[in-house]
């Protein structure tokens, strides 16, 4: 469950963040407004923009989640059946 969470929370974030097909970056283009003149001005802003090495990182912690569950069995639980009749 926790592999499927990771895996399928990373893809919703990279999706909802933009879907940035290069790498990621932590800043972007934005406009803001010239002190002197009034016009718009193109500045850089700090920003997080996943990018396909995140997706791909997200992907592959999913899949060590998975594996790791597989060497790691669930343990059946004592005495947690149903009595058995003996005569």
């Amino acid at each position: 469950m926790a592999a499927l969470t990771v895996t399928l929370g990373a893809i919703a974030f990279w999706l909802f963040s933009g879907a940035n097909r290069g790498w990621t970056k932590t800043s972007g283009p934005g406009i803001s407004m010239g002190d002197l003149t009034g016009a718009e001005v193109v500045t850089e802003e700090s920003r997080f923009v996943p990018g396909l090495d995140f997706l791909w990182g997200a992907v592959m912690a999913g899949i060590v989640l998975a594996g790791a569950s597989l060497l790691f069995p669930n343990q059946p639980k004592s005495g947690g059946g149903s009595p058995t009749k003996t005569r």
